[in-house]
């Protein structure tokens, strides 16, 4: 017999490697073959069940005296080594079965009672002959028997031949016990062998029994004749004790076929009665029916009926007008007694034209006719009641107005400035605030003539305020007038006049903005939430319109709750260009008063245009919301007309510095030098907040014009061109340091006017010094011009450069030195007029000639190394004890 796979130590030794750490004992390895199948079919290969080599592996793990036991498959990895696949606990075997399609009797099933779905396919186990199927069986019964205590069901195989099997099939070996004495033949023990077949399934005695029972059987169907002419001659015996016992009990039959007959008779009779009685049934469930259809018919057009009364009392609700409503909106009062009556009419009026509408109202009464004629009558009283409330508003607001301007307690007088108060105009329109918002939910239309006629009737009491505000405010302030005229060369000392206090005239103005500005935002507010405009907020959070605390407060008309829809949706686009609009109307020809302060300012003071200009910078700053628009574009035209007003003072000074240029030759400091830096100083104190570019705009003016003019009227005089230059600089320097410190722009100008005066002192200098050593310093530049064509060698041999021309040279400029030095000083002080400029001049003049002469001394050593001039210590001394 081939040897089995359960004898291969090799395989044994891969299983042992392969569960090595679980502790457990290899009892027996074999190597199978694994397919699919379900139980009592046949095992069809098909796809996805390929066989499968697989190795099965039995083994017990030792927990103190319990021992527990395990079926294990172990597969074949890419590398051929063996790695655990499943693990079975045999203590859930439940069934061992052979498949009997195989003729072979080699592939079997395991059945598991743990398995989580017994319809999957179990798999099935090939073994390569019956042999190795008979070990692996055989040891997986006797470890069930020996540790579990019981034996699994076993289908398809003979145990009694498998025990005897496992009989013939004990193994036995020679085992050498002494080379001298030969070979002794012993049979091995299973554990010996390591097989798994040597324990019968049956004890001796068992099989005694059984054997002893088959013989016994053998035995009586041995003569098979005998046996069956015995059942033949039992089998008539039986027929004929039969036949003789049927016709001993005939009467007793006969009586029994009578009583069924009887039976038989009154049981068609009960079935002809229930025939009847199922019919007559059949006719009453049939008239039962009926009647409780007709009756659920009635019912049902009960309930119906009920329903439609309700629907139609509900739609005859809708459609009745209350006599009370109706009589308020054709023919009621507006008074003010009688304003929540028509706010009362004309909620309910809303609302029954919404109610008529098809999303309020079933699509299927919309075209009924009643509904279309109460929706006309409807229609009607809207038309009436928006007509005669216009009409009433439009002629309200008239007669308001008319009313306060008739009083002339609510304007300035003489000697009495009045702020304007319109918190009971507010009051009184207020009253209405509802009603226009119902008049613009029941037609948007109507709002855009009562908005022209509220805003034409306040026009004019906002003018008529602003107006005579303007001209009070203009007759209170005392002020003495400022001539305009700053930087004329012709004012002599009439400059005293200008230092004159003129704040009361920005007092004025600030008072007029801070009076008029909250006021007019507080109206286009009042007027936004009055006339029902669907737009933000228009005084923003700590704005300048947020003064007046108490007002701002009475302006909630609380009128933006009827419908939340119509507000806090939003800016919107069209409603803000209608506002704006409607706003230009209100406070149109306003702004005619406010130039006519500011014009008024400047004739006083046009130096208050930069204090004024600031004051209303401020108020721009402070008008963020998009709704104030006009106000907005007044103090933006109000900006206008002061920088305009200031820039016209600012040309005219210009005028003023450009007609210095006319005057006949001028000497000394320009009268307009000292006048611009006072000029500058009162401009100064004047600055408020965003006026400082309008300020150094004017300085940039100012000064470049100054600069143009002043070098144009040395230009004039170009023998005295540079004194006049360096005094001119020096005295803007001097007179606008202070402010240079501070002021950016001066500062500027400041370092231009320095770097101008360095140049004109530089040429100036230079042509005294010439005007004294002129041999000296030309015979120097002669040599200099030489040294870039030939070498200093070579110089003395040319014409009018010998030694002997040096010496003669020197004796003429150098034998009198100290007077030439003393008459280049009194040339200095000479044409000079600002006294303070000399010491600086005269230092610059010593060390411009010292620089000179030591330059020609270096020359002259280099070409002239043999001669010997005075020296360049010899010369700084002279001139420190001069």
């Amino acid at each position: 017999m081939a040897k089995s796979s359960a004898d291969d130590e090799e395989l044994r030794r891969a299983c042992e490697a392969a569960i090595e750490g679980t502790k457990q004992k290899i009892v027996m390895s074999i190597r199978v073959v694994k397919g699919r199948g379900i139980w009592g079919k046949s095992g069809k290969l098909g796809r996805g069940h390929m066989a499968k080599p697989r190795v099965l592996a039995i083994s017990t793990k030792s927990k103190g005296q319990r021992t527990k036991a395990f079926l294990r498959v172990l597969k074949y990895s890419t590398g051929g080594v063996l790695e655990p696949a499943k693990l079975y606990k045999l203590k859930h075997l439940s069934k061992v079965e052979v498949v009997t399609n195989d003729p072979s009797g080699c592939t079997f099933m395991l059945g598991f009672d743990n398995l989580r779905s017994q319809s999957v396919a179990p798999p099935q186990w090939t073994m390569r002959n019956i042999d190795d199927r008979n070990r692996l069986l055989l040891c997986i019964l006797n470890i069930c028997k020996d540790i579990l205590g019981r034996l699994p069901k076993v289908v398809g195989i003979d145990v009694v031949e498998m025990a005897l099997w496992a009989k013939e099939n004990t193994p036995t070996i020679t085992k050498p016990s002494n080379l001298q004495d030969g070979p002794v033949a012993a049979t091995v023990p299973e554990g010996d062998l390591k097989v798994t077949v040597e324990k019968e399934l049956v004890s001796q005695a068992e099989e005694e029994d059984m054997e002893a029972l088959l013989g016994t059987y053998v035995m009586g169907i041995g003569e098979a004749e005998a046996f069956s002419e015995r059942l033949k001659r039992e089998l008539q015996a039986l027929e004929a004790a039969n036949v003789h016992a049927i016709l001993e009990n005939e009467p007793l039959i006969d009586e029994v076929l009578q009583g069924l007959e009887v039976a038989t008779n009154c049981v068609e009779d009960m079935d002809e009665w229930l025939g009847i009685f199922n019919v007559k049934l059949r006719h009453m469930r049939e008239d039962i029916e009926s009647i409780e259809t007709r009756n659920n018919k009635l019912e049902m057009q009960s309930v119906n009926n009920k329903a439609l009364i309700e629907e139609l009392d509900k739609l005859l609700e809708r459609l009745r007008v209350p006599s009370e409503y109706a009589a308020c909106l054709t023919g009621g009062s507006f008074d003010e007694a009688r304003m929540l009556q028509n706010i009362e009419a004309c909620e309910w009026l809303t609302g029954a034209l919404h109610g008529l509408e098809v999303p309020n109202l079933d699509s299927s009464y919309a075209n009924m006719r009643a509904v279309k004629e109460k929706r006309a009558e409807l229609e009607k009283l809207k038309t009436t009641f928006v007509r005669r409330a216009s009409e009433f508003l439009k002629n309200y607001f008239v007669s308001l107005v008319d009313f306060m301007i008739t009083d002339k307690s609510y304007f300035s007088q003489r000697g009495q400035l009045k702020r304007p108060d319109h918190s009971d105009l507010r009051y009184k329109c207020r009253t209405y605030a509802r009603l226009l918002q119902h008049l613009k939910n029941l037609d948007k239309n109507c709002l855009g003539q009562l908005r022209k006629a509220y805003c034409s009737s306040l026009n004019l009491l906002l003018r008529r305020e602003a107006r005579e505000f303007a001209n009070e405010l203009r007759a209170s302030t005392k002020a003495s007038r400022n001539p305009t005229v700053w930087l004329e060369a012709s004012m002599g000392s009439s400059q005293s006049v200008n230092n004159a206090d003129t704040s009361t005239v920005s007092e004025a103005y600030a008072k007029m903005l801070t009076i008029f500005i909250p006021l007019l935002v507080d109206e286009s507010s009042f007027f936004a939430h009055f006339m029902c405009f669907e737009v933000p907020a228009l005084v923003p959070p700590g704005g300048v319109g947020s003064n007046n605390k108490a007002e701002s407060n009475d302006d909630d008309m609380g009128i933006m709750d009827i419908d939340d829809n119509d507000s806090k949706t939003g800016k919107n686009s069209t409603e803000l260009v209608a506002l704006n609009e409607s706003l230009q109307e209100l406070l149109e020809g306003i702004q005619e008063d406010f130039h006519s302060v500011v014009d008024w300012a400047y004739k006083i003071d046009p130096l208050r245009c930069i204090s004024m200009h600031g004051t209303t910078e401020r108020y721009i700053s402070g008008q963020k919301a998009d709704a104030a628009g006009f106000v907005r574009i007044l103090l933006d035209d109000l900006e206008s007309r002061i920088s305009s007003q200031f820039s016209r003072f600012v040309e005219e000074a210009c005028h003023q510095i450009e007609r210095n240029e006319r005057n006949v030759r001028q000497v000394g400091v320009l009268s307009y030098i000292p006048r611009f830096a006072t000029l500058a100083t009162r401009m100064e104190q004047y600055i408020q907040g965003q006026s400082r570019d309008l300020v150094d705009q004017a300085y940039t003016k100012f000064v470049t014009i100054m600069f143009v003019t002043l070098e144009k009227i040395a230009a004039q005089d170009p023998k005295y061109a540079d004194i006049l230059l360096l005094e001119n600089y020096a005295a803007f320097q001097n007179s606008l340091y202070d402010l240079a410190n501070v002021v950016p722009t001066l500062a500027k100008f400041y370092h231009q006017a320095s770097e101008n005066y360095e140049l004109a002192c530089t040429r100036h200098i230079s042509m005294i010094i010439y005007y004294q050593f002129e041999r000296l310093f030309q015979f120097a530049r002669r040599i200099e011009d030489l040294m870039y064509t030939i070498t200093p060698e070579e110089i003395p041999f040319q014409l009018g450069l010998s030694k002997v021309d040096l010496r003669k040279v020197v004796k003429s400029s150098l034998s009198g030195v100290d007077k030439s030095i003393s008459a280049m000083y009194k040339k200095l002080q000479k044409n000079l007029t600002s006294e303070e400029l000399l010491p600086s001049l005269w230092d610059k003049c010593k060390k411009e000639f010292l620089d000179k002469y030591e330059s020609f001394a270096q020359l002259v050593a280099k070409v002239y190394p043999t001669e010997t001039i005075p020296s360049v210590a010899e010369m700084r001394e002279l001139l420190a004890s001069m």
